[in-house]
C-alpha cells in the first residue's frame, strides 16, 4: 500500500517541483534541457503504454477470449485516443514553446486558459496511473510494481515543465511568486484525485480492466504523439530529444521486464 501511495503523488510532485521554478528562475527552461526532459518522458510513457498497459490488457483478455483477445485492447485504445482528441477540441491546446491556442474560443485571459488546459490534461494522466496501480493492487493483470512506478515517474518528468509554464508567466505579469507557485501546484492537484478515484472504481469493474488499461494506453500515446514528440523535435539539433527518448524507453523496458 505504501508503494501505491507513493505512486499516487509522484506525478503531483513533478508539477509542484516545476512550479517551484518561479522562485529560482527569471526565464523559461533552456531549450536543450526541455528537449531532454520531454524526450525522456516520451520514451518512458511509450514503453509503459506497451509493457505496463497494452500487454497486460492482452494477456488478461486472452484467458477468456482466446484469439479475440485483441478486441478489448483495440476498443479501449481507440477510446483513449478519442477522449484526448475530444479534450483538445474543447479546451485550449498549448505546447510548451507556443503562444498559439486551438479549439473553442474562450473569452478568458491567456494565462487562465493555459491553467485550464494543463489542469484538464492532467486528468487522464492521473487516470492512467490509477489504472496501472489498480491492476497491480488486484494482482490479476500482470502489472508489476516497477512498471507502475516507472509510469508515474515518466508522467512526473512531463509535469515538471508544465508546472513551470503555469507559474512563471504569471510571475512575469506581476503576480507574486508565492501565489504563482500555488496556482501551478493546484493545476496538478487533479492528478492524485483522478488516480485515487480510478483505483476505487477499478475495484468494482475488474471484468473490464483490459478496456481500462488500453484506454490509458491510448491516452498516453496521444499525449506522446501530439505533445511530447513535437516539443522534443522542434528547432535545430533536435536529435538530443530522440536520444533522450531512446534512453527513457530502454530504462522503462528494463524496469518492467527485468524487475517484473
Amino acid at each position: 500500500m505504501n508503494e501505491i501511495m507513493k505512486g499516487v503523488f509522484i506525478p503531483f510532485i513533478g508539477t509542484s517541483a516545476g512550479s517551484a521554478c518561479v522562485f529560482m528562475m527569471k526565464k523559461s527552461f533552456n531549450t536543450t534541457v526541455q528537449r531532454i526532459l520531454t524526450g525522456f518522458a516520451a520514451g518512458v510513457m511509450t514503453a509503459a503504454s506497451v509493457w505496463s498497459l497494452l500487454i497486460p490488457a492482452l494477456e488478461q483478455s486472452e484467458e477468456n477470449m482466446g484469439r479475440l483477445a485483441f478486441i478489448p485492447s483495440a476498443v479501449g485504445f481507440m477510446l483513449g485516443i478519442g477522449f484526448l482528441l475530444l479534450l483538445d477540441r474543447l479546451i485550449p491546446h498549448m505546447h510548451m514553446n507556443s503562444d498559439e491556442t486551438e479549439g473553442i474560443k474562450i473569452n478568458l485571459p491567456k494565462n487562465t486558459m493555459m491553467l485550464l488546459a494543463v489542469t484538464l490534461h492532467n486528468i487522464p494522466e492521473g487516470m492512467a496511473v490509477g489504472v496501472v496501480y489498480a491492476g497491480f493492487l488486484y494482482g490479476n493483470s500482470g502489472i508489476t510494481s516497477a512498471g507502475a512506478l516507472a509510469l508515474a515517474l515518466g508522467i512526473a518528468i512531463q509535469n515538471f515543465p508544465e508546472g513551470a509554464i503555469i507559474s512563471m508567466p504569471l510571475k512575469a505579469e506581476g503576480m507574486g511568486s508565492k501565489k504563482a507557485f500555488i496556482l501551478g501546484v493546484l493545476s496538478g492537484a487533479v492528478e492524485p484525485v483522478g488516480t485515487v478515484l480510478t483505483i476505487i472504481a477499478a475495484g468494482f469493474i475488474l471484468p473490464v480492466m483490459p478496456y481500462f488499461l488500453s484506454f490509458a494506453a491510448g491516452a498516453m500515446i496521444y499525449v506522446v504523439v501530439e505533445e511530447l514528440i513535437p516539443e522534443m523535435s522542434s528547432g535545430e539539433h533536435s536529435n538530443i530529444g530522440t536520444i533522450s527518448f531512446s534512453v527513457g524507453f530502454v530504462i522503462m523496458m528494463i524496469l518492467d521486464v527485468a524487475l517484473g
